[in-house]
């Protein structure tokens, strides 16, 4: 069976597939890849079924040396492309932060709860990997590999995500809504998987008692005191007592995932 050797995880790496929904009520976070489009690319690429598992680099790209030649596909901040290597250098992610490495046969780990992502906020799953990790890789699967599939969309010079207001657009005031879709909002360099900080404007609130803890999704935008809104990523807790004064919409979320710090973002409401 195939495996490599992590000789520089980059700035982090982490083994990611289609995460865990639909277990919010045991309070586990979907997790999942960050950018979904890039990563189904990728599998779709080298010939894996969909759901295979894959490396998710950070920023920067891994180096990488495997056992035999193998065919693997990098996508996402990264130009999609297809090569046979033994010896993979990824480099520094470029027009996004995160790139997808597929590796035909996909990452070969012990699923937790179904799935073989990684989660930063519980900890489940595989741990980020470390230089001098030895991965296995699946066994081959009987699809071939097809490096003519088009490449997914770019991150775009001027990003806007499309939001649908509420639940609790109402213990905001009326400007506060008009400003989130009006301001640019700039990307805090303390965004990680759980949550993307966002510097702007403070969004006004027109209430200020306590909200309950309630359930919450990816793409929610969540409001703390401060007004600085934070948007909720693939390893956002499943409750929160922020309320949460729009949600992105889920085809956008790939974008979200792609955000790298200090890049700004505009909102627009969906429709």
């Amino acid at each position: 069976m195939t495996q490599f050797e992590v000789v520089s995880p980059g700035l982090l790496l982490t083994v990611q597939d289609r995460g865990r929904p639909g277990l919010a009520h045991l309070g586990v976070p979907p997790s999942g890849a960050a950018d979904p489009a890039a990563y189904e690319l990728g599998n779709r690429l080298v010939g894996n079924p969909p759901g295979a598992a894959a490396l998710e680099a950070t920023m920067d790209g891994p180096v990488l040396r495997f056992d035999r030649p193998t065919t693997v596909a990098l996508t996402g901040a990264t130009t999609p492309e297809v090569r046979t290597v033994e010896l993979l250098e990824v480099g520094r992610c470029v027009g996004g932060v995160r790139t997808y490495v597929s590796v035909r046969g996909g990452i070969e780990v012990e699923p937790t709860l179904g799935s073989r992502s990684t989660d930063l906020l519980t900890g489940l799953g595989p741990a980020p990997l470390r230089a001098g990790d030895v991965v296995r890789v699946g066994p081959e699967p009987a699809e071939q590999p097809r490096p003519a599939t088009v490449p997914g969309p770019g991150v775009p010079d001027a990003p806007v995500l499309r939001v649908v207001p509420g639940p609790r657009d109402d213990w905001f005031s009326a400007r506060a809504l008009e400003s989130l879709c009006s301001e640019p909002w700039r990307v805090s360099s303390s965004s990680n998987r759980v949550g993307i900080r966002l510097e702007g404007p403070p969004l006004e609130r027109a209430r200020h008692d306590e909200l309950l803890s309630e359930g919450l999704v990816t793409g929610a935008l969540q409001v703390p005191a401060s007004g600085q809104p934070i948007l909720l990523m693939q390893d956002h807790p499943t409750t929160g007592g922020y309320p949460v004064i729009a949600v992105v919409h889920s085809d956008d979320l790939w974008l979200a995932g792609q955000l790298a710090p200090r890049r700004c973002v505009r909102f627009a409401i969906d429709g």
